[in-house]
């Protein structure tokens, strides 16, 4: 099977680099040429210029906005035949979007999955992501052994928009986590407790969760180097209050965790990784300077 990818950010690069580990070869692109270097894939000129080289192709990009330019923009993939085509989505996108794009893709004879991913970078090395996917069960069905490659979990929840609408949900619980126990390491902190004491028994008390286990050890060294970003948590925070308004439904934790993401973000946080808001807390900006 041909594979295309499109998106070479950091989640993006760590996905397109299991997939070649796994054995396939992969046709890329990435709107900042050079990111592909090192990687081992094909470079193509365009997205438009994938579509006569792979029937499946991949997108992992920032958020719906980026998506509708590859797929509508001049040199995009409709600039191209997409017919018979299948394409992944590994996007979080605003759930209105990801419906269109359903809708555009199926236009012109296309596949369209919608499959968003839980987890970054390190568990997507190593295929260990769980992947929800939306869309036709003929195409989720020819690309489950690709699916398969990048997750250890994968979802088939059928109806369009609810691979993505699950994933602003779990992102409720993972902003709303990480925001906790930074809040509890800087309280600790401050009452002059050691931070390794206090992560210490969290880890086996109320903060024992996947998320610091994943993020314990950026909290002890004060490396922020980018997993997954405050900005895209940020992102997906402000999807899922659209998403509580669209159902009439309050949303209390999801709204509070949003405006903290939102706060790191002007804060000069947006590019650090999403524990960089344990720095909100602490009262130190961005810089590592004290406010």
């Amino acid at each position: 099977m041909d594979i295309g990818f499109i998106g070479l950010g950091s989640l993006g690069r760590a996905i397109a680099g299991r997939l070649l580990d796994s054995g396939h070869s992969l046709t890329v692109w990435n709107r900042t040429p050079g990111k592909e270097t090192g990687l081992g894939a094909e470079w193509v000129g365009s997205p438009a210029a994938m579509t006569g080289r792979a029937g499946v192709i991949f997108l992992c990009l920032f958020d719906s906005r980026a998506v509708r330019q590859v797929l509508t923009e001049s040199d995009g993939l409709f600039a191209g035949d997409v017919g018979g085509k299948i394409i992944i989505d590994l996007t979080t996108n605003h759930f209105r979007d990801v419906a269109d794009f359903h809708g555009l893709c199926a236009a012109r004879g296309a596949a369209y999955l919608e499959a968003p991913v839980l987890g970054s970078v390190v568990p997507a090395s190593r295929g260990e992501l769980t992947v929800l996917v939306s869309g036709e069960k003929e195409a989720f069905d020819r690309t489950r052994p690709l699916l398969d490659d990048i997750g250890k979990h994968v979802f088939y929840l059928a109806r369009p928009s609810m691979a993505t609408r699950m994933k602003l949900i779990n992102n409720l619980a993972l902003g709303g986590f990480m925001a906790t126990i930074a809040e509890a390491l800087a309280l600790g902190e401050k009452t002059g407790l050691k931070p390794e004491t206090i992560l210490d028994i969290l880890s086996v008390g109320g903060g024992n969760s996947l998320v610091l286990a994943a993020k314990k050890n950026k909290l002890l060294t004060g490396d922020f180097s980018t997993h997954f970003s405050a900005a895209l948590m940020r992102k997906d925070l402000h999807c899922l209050m659209d998403l509580a308004y669209d159902q009439q439904s309050p949303l209390f934790m999801g709204a509070m965790a949003g405006e903290i993401f939102a706060m790191a973000c002007a804060e000069g946080l947006a590019d650090e990784d999403f524990s960089a808001v344990y720095r909100i807390f602490r009262g130190r900006k961005g810089n590592g300077e004290q406010e």
